[in-house]
């Protein structure tokens, strides 16, 4: 058994809604969660820069005492996971746009894949496109990270940005649409309102979450605590300590759960 914190990272609000899937699985743990808000957007950043503020949130964590770290962000994933897993021993659980699920959804209709530039052309992407990626059409949406990271996550504003992005294939049949930035998980209401009822919405929150509890039994680091309510085992740090920014955090992991138990 260990006691040790799992630590969380993203470029800024959206690892949140990871985070609070892994709360909701992992009752007996206690977690670090480090945001990037004074960087992000990572989605259209030069590669060297996006792997330099990586490795420096990962530091932190590491330094802060994390038995395993998940990195909350596929550009993050997509540029960095690969390299440090070969510099850190401990467990790193990393996300990826959720295609392959999407891809098995049965019937026929569009896979419409929402994603930050970087994201989708990197090779990681570029492999899940070629295994399962019929029918998928990547849709590059670099507006969308920066407008979470302002509070607008609903409203006309919001609503017009992302009927910009989708419009132009909503008039053939879609099926799902994945939501390749953990960014983009708390756009749900507001996609909801734009998309027929039967077009589903796909994210790796909840694989990801349990990919890690599998790599905690896998070597021996689960917590033997008792579970404890989620804000005695919950951490918020962000790039600068911007105490805005941090009681935003909070109020966004409410928002998660509270989506998680709809």
């Amino acid at each position: 058994m260990d006691n040790r914190p799992i630590g969380i990272f993203d470029s800024g609000f959206g690892g949140i809604s990871v985070l609070a899937a892994a709360v909701r699985l992992l009752p007996h743990e206690q977690f670090i969660y480090f945001g990037d808000n004074l960087h992000a957007p990572y989605g259209s950043l030069p590669e060297e820069t996006i792997m330099a503020y990586t490795r420096s949130a990962i530091h932190f964590l590491t330094n802060s005492g994390c038995k395993a770290i998940v990195i909350a962000c596929n550009t993050a994933t997509s540029v960095a996971a690969a390299a440090l897993r070969r510099e850190l021993k401990l467990p790193i659980i990393a996300m990826e746009p959720a295609l392959k699920p999407a891809s098995m959804i049965a019937g026929d209709g569009l896979v419409l894949v929402l994603a930050t530039e970087v994201t989708l052309k990197l090779p990681k992407f570029q492999h899940l496109m070629e295994s399962y990626g019929k029918n998928a059409v990547p849709i590059p949406a670099p507006k969308l990270v920066p407008a979470v990271e302002a509070g607008i996550i609903d409203g006309p504003a919001m609503r017009a940005m992302l009927s910009a992005y989708l419009s132009p294939y909503l008039d053939r049949p879609v099926k799902a649409v994945v939501l390749g930035c953990t960014h983009f998980v708390f756009l749900k209401k507001a996609l909801r309102s734009l998309l027929k009822q039967d077009i589903l919405l796909i994210d790796g929150n909840e694989g990801t979450a349990k990919q890690l509890k599998k790599r905690l039994e896998q070597e021996n680091l689960r917590s033997g605590a008792a579970p404890l309510p989620v804000w005695q085992r919950v951490a918020f740090h962000t790039a600068g300590e911007d105490a805005d920014t941090l009681a935003r955090m909070k109020a966004m992991l409410s928002m998660a759960l509270d989506q998680l138990c709809d």
